[in-house]
């Protein structure tokens, strides 16, 4: 009977993210579309152990996070929210388990030791955007339209706000989240919520190509590097930089650091071992 339900659960999950592989490239699909792919309990859930899998996956370099349908992700989904406010606690519980959930997933990005892509079609708002903003780098189709729309609703967007102010600058961020607006892919390229515009429909073969490109490089490199970064931006100038001093000297004693600078001393192409 457990092993039937851990099944039935396991394809519930695969309903929601599609998983595939395109080289070394993981792409993740929201695939609720018909929904918007709101970030439920069950999408999140979901996501996060798809994520889990790639992080582990040696064959993967990088991971792109797309979505099927007219919207990448309007972020939580109110409905499910709702329907607990009958609770004896009027929700609270539930409500702190569900954003707690979600921080977790964000910084599961985040912390992921492989790059994180995000590949943007249609709307992408509230928690949507808050996704958008945590991974490393985004892609965005013509089409794409950013939102922290919450203030709008008397629902204040915070949590987002912790992704969408490290992702962009102060007072691009409080405009987003004080007006509820809806930003344009031009001016989410502008603000540096995204990386890269690109005709609609084309944002993720173009986010699998610059995976591509990027997990071609030593795949220990890339995780202490994101790491590193994560961590230095976080600190006072010369603790940054004392940190960084120690990341480089490991880096430097690692295989692959060796490997590289010989490969590039001697004009050939490197041989990555992850070590």
């Amino acid at each position: 009977m457990a092993e039937t339900a851990t099944l039935a659960e396991a394809n519930a999950a695969a309903a929601l993210v599609r998983a595939a592989t395109e080289g070394r490239v993981r792409v993740l699909t929201l695939a609720d579309g018909a929904r918007r792919n709101p970030l439920s309990e069950a999408m999140m859930a979901a996501l996060a152990a798809a994520l889990a899998a790639a992080a582990t996956d040696a064959a993967v370099g990088a991971v792109v996070i797309a979505a099927e349908g007219p919207a990448f992700s309007a972020g939580h989904d109110l409905k499910e929210l709702t329907a607990r406010r009958g609770d004896a606690d009027r929700g609270r519980a539930y409500f702190a388990h569900v954003m707690r959930t979600c921080s977790a997933l964000m910084t599961q990005v985040v912390r992921l030791p492989k790059p994180v892509i995000c590949a943007v079609e249609g709307i992408a708002t509230a928690a949507g955007c808050q996704l958008v903003a945590s991974a490393d780098l985004a892609v965005a189709g013509a089409n794409a339209r950013f939102a922290t729309p919450g203030v709008s609703i008397g629902l204040f967007c915070s949590t987002p706000m912790v992704a969408l102010s490290r992702a962009v600058a102060r007072k691009h961020a409080l405009e987003m989240l004080l007006t509820g607006d809806m930003v344009d892919a031009e001016r989410a390229r502008e603000i540096a919520l995204v990386n890269r515009v690109v005709p609609a429909g084309e944002a993720l073969a173009e986010a699998i190509g610059l995976g591509g490109r990027i997990a071609d490089r030593s795949p220990l490199t890339l995780k202490i590097g994101k790491a590193a970064f994560t961590a230095q931006a976080e600190l006072p100038l010369d603790d940054a930089y004392a940190h960084c001093v120690e990341v480089m000297v490991e880096n430097m004693l690692a295989r692959d650091a060796e490997e590289g600078i010989g490969a590039f001393l001697e004009k050939r192409h490197p041989h990555w071992e992850g070590r």
